[in-house]
């Protein structure tokens, strides 16, 4: 199990204004390697992004195939990082091996070139800070994204440029992000899918992006029956968000798989009495009514 001084630090790194996200991603891969070095992935991190610098200065001409309503400043610089990232440092996303947890982890992401949607958006991230571009992360349902704020340069467009990392930068039109999430979650009216589409693309904050990697990362350890480093997942998702009711039932449940009974009672009692009765499956409910019956038998027995 992590130290608790260890937990407490990730949760002052995860809640903290500062806008580095690679810190918090570092130590999330101790989970998997506890004697892991941040500072070597960290300056890795600031040698990519001085070569970023330099190849954002010198991309001056705009690009033959920039859009019309795109500022030609912004698309300019997105074109020159996306070619170094995806061309000059051959970063793809890993479309054969997707549920290796190694794509969740940064420093196997910068050592292999190769994740996930949200590892690579967090590169892009990292690098384009350095670079003094402004990129922030979308919460898009599905498959983390990206956007370059930028002018609008007509009534009917934002400027904005919408950035697809795990598909080597692509840029996509919002046609293309209304079927990527019609792909999703299923078509609606015009009306309301203009409106959910433009809920799906707002800026996600840090502590969103961090416990969007953590329970991508809590998936892949319970699909590989990984219950110790799943359930260091769920401490971590709980250190950012101490009332997510979701993280102490399935701590509970996972402590259960790992024999430690008194944990898991603790926790599914927790959860019985903070969940709120109104939006919790009855069903659900009822199991884990019967989880906590038995627990209590089986704690009572060992006493």
């Amino acid at each position: 199990m992590l130290p608790e001084a260890f937990i407490q630090g990730f949760a002052r790194v995860a809640l903290s204004p500062d806008p580095d996200l690679a810190v918090a991603a570092l130590m999330i891969a101790r989970i998997e390697y506890p004697k892991l070095d941040a500072s070597r992935y960290l300056d890795h991190l600031d040698e990519l992004g001085r070569h970023a610098t330099r190849r954002l200065a010198e991309a001056t001409d705009v690009p033959a195939d920039a859009p019309i309503d795109a500022d030609p400043t912004t698309f300019t610089q997105v074109k020159a990082l996306n070619d170094y990232l995806f061309k000059e440092e051959r970063f793809i996303g890993n479309r054969v091996n997707y549920e290796d947890p190694r794509n969740s982890f940064l420093n196997e992401v910068l050592d292999r070139r190769t994740g996930i949607p949200i590892t690579l958006a967090l590169v892009y991230m990292e690098v384009a800070r350095r670079a003094g571009l402004h990129i922030e992360g979308l919460n898009f349902p599905g498959h983390f994204l990206l956007r370059c704020p930028a002018p609008r340069q007509s009534l009917t467009a934002t400027g904005d440029l919408i950035i697809d990392a795990f598909h080597g930068g692509a840029l996509l039109s919002e046609d293309a992000c209304r079927q990527l999430l019609n792909r999703v979650e299923g078509g609606d009216d015009d009306e309301d899918e203009g409106a959910s589409l433009a809920t799906r693309l707002r800026h996600a904050t840090k502590p969103q992006i961090l416990t969007r990697m953590l329970l991508n990362l809590k998936r892949t350890y319970v699909n590989m029956r990984s219950f110790p480093q799943a359930r260091d997942v769920t401490e971590l998702l709980l250190a950012v968000n101490p009332s997510a009711v979701d993280e102490l039932r399935d701590r509970g449940l996972i402590a259960y798989h790992l024999r430690d009974f008194a944990a898991a009672l603790r926790d599914l009692e927790a959860y019985l009495e903070r969940s709120p009765t109104v939006r919790v499956d009855k069903k659900e409910h009822a199991e884990i009514w019967e989880h906590v019956k038995s627990l209590r038998r089986r704690v009572a027995s060992l006493n």
